[in-house]
């Protein structure tokens, strides 16, 4: 591929990503997890490389625990997280995964209001004395 066409994507999708960061946090900034045990939820674990580079980005934030956590992960990536991680906490683990969606009874998107909404609900809780 072109890197002018590489580099054009990236800036996109590095503006996506930063727009819905600010769309979800509302603002705030991002929590501080140095320290802290940080848990990474997934829907579910495939080839694990979406996970993966989430895991690095997380590293760098030093937290002193990383939890990843999902309820189907491929035999294979399992293996290949238990030593990337602290925890890997998975229901299932079948040597023959085929596609996460396979696995949900419903696996529609989530609406980002719906994300929002929860995201709220949780910092008032954390907040309330």
């Amino acid at each position: 591929m072109p890197e002018d066409y590489l580099d054009g994507v990236t800036r996109q999708e590095t503006a996506e990503v930063e727009r819905r960061l600010r769309h979800f946090r509302g603002g705030r900034p991002e929590a501080d997890v140095s320290g802290q045990t940080a848990i990474l939820v997934d829907d579910g674990l495939a080839t694990g490389v979406t996970a993966s580079a989430a895991v690095e980005a997380l590293r760098l934030r030093v937290p002193a625990r990383i939890v990843l956590a999902a309820p189907v992960c491929a035999a294979q990536t399992a293996g290949m997280f238990r030593s990337e991680v602290d925890d890997l906490v998975c229901l299932k683990c079948p040597p023959d995964l085929g596609a996460i969606g396979f696995w949900y009874r419903d696996f529609d998107q989530t609406p980002d209001e719906e994300v929002i909404s929860l995201l709220e609900a949780s910092r008032r809780r954390r907040e309330a004395p």
